[in-house]
């Protein structure tokens, strides 16, 4: 089973924290395939990098559809996510939708916790898209920037525990999700410091993609994931303008 893990932004030590997280779960037989955007920003954090984060997902997808059976789109908030389902034939996972459904399946309500109160809104915006605002504790957030978290990992790390230990008290939160790219990894080495369930995004993205490609499910034919119909590009790049003007032939 090949899954593109893809990572939206230009950070490539991001790439490898989250391929280090699936690789931690994926099962025997599963191999990721990390890919780091070659444009963009070095870290998504506004709605507007997350369109343009959404699009360059797109092209990266286009150029590595032959080569998988599922894809994962590893920036929190998604971004691209339900195009991307529209527009290819084998299932793509979106790390925040994975983290929230599976948090959905072990607690009555969930929070999310970050670094920074700049995604906040954001992060609420992609609760409310998944349908998940009655299920949703809040987003709680510290002040800290994406370089702070680079910078000092550890100090992150206990800041971070410290804030979802309160989250749990004051919140009552039956279970938490690390939102962040950058926070790859951080559940599974300190959930034993905190009492509620932690979902590591990443890693509930590659549990998911791998049960959907084992389901084998058929591309929708109806309904609003049914590939659109083929219609003329300008200035696109070319595999993505081969997919959305149906010149991209039957997959193999």
């Amino acid at each position: 089973m090949h899954i593109l893990l893809l990572n939206p932004n230009t950070t490539g030590t991001v790439t490898d924290l989250m391929a280090e997280a699936g690789r931690a779960v994926a099962a025997p037989g599963t191999e990721l395939l990390p890919v780091t955007a070659g444009r963009g920003m070095p870290y998504i954090s506004t709605r507007a990098e997350a369109q343009i984060g959404g699009a360059i997902a797109l092209e990266m997808l286009a150029g590595h559809a032959d080569e998988i059976d599922a894809a994962i789109i590893a920036a929190f908030g998604d971004p691209g996510l339900l195009a991307a389902r529209e527009l290819f034939d084998f299932p793509v996972v979106g790390v925040s939708e994975a983290a929230m459904l599976t948090a959905c399946m072990l607690g009555q309500r969930f929070a999310i916790v970050t670094f920074s109160s700049s995604l906040v809104g954001w992060y609420r915006d992609c609760v409310a898209l998944n349908g998940m605002t009655s299920r949703c504790a809040g987003v709680f957030a510290l002040e800290l920037s994406f370089a702070d978290v680079a910078g000092d990992p550890q100090g992150t790390s206990e800041v971070l525990v410290e804030l979802a230990v309160r989250v749990v008290r004051d919140s009552e939160a039956d279970c938490l999700v690390f939102g962040g790219a950058p926070l790859a990894g951080l559940a599974r080495r300190e959930r034993h410091r905190i009492p509620v369930p932690i979902i590591d995004p990443v890693a509930a993205a590659v549990k998911q993609a791998e049960a959907l490609v084992a389901l084998g499910p058929r591309k929708a034919v109806a309904g609003s994931f049914r590939r659109p119909p083929a219609k003329p590009t300008s200035g696109i790049e070319r595999r993505l303008a081969a997919r959305i003007e149906h010149r991209d032939g039957p997959r193999p």
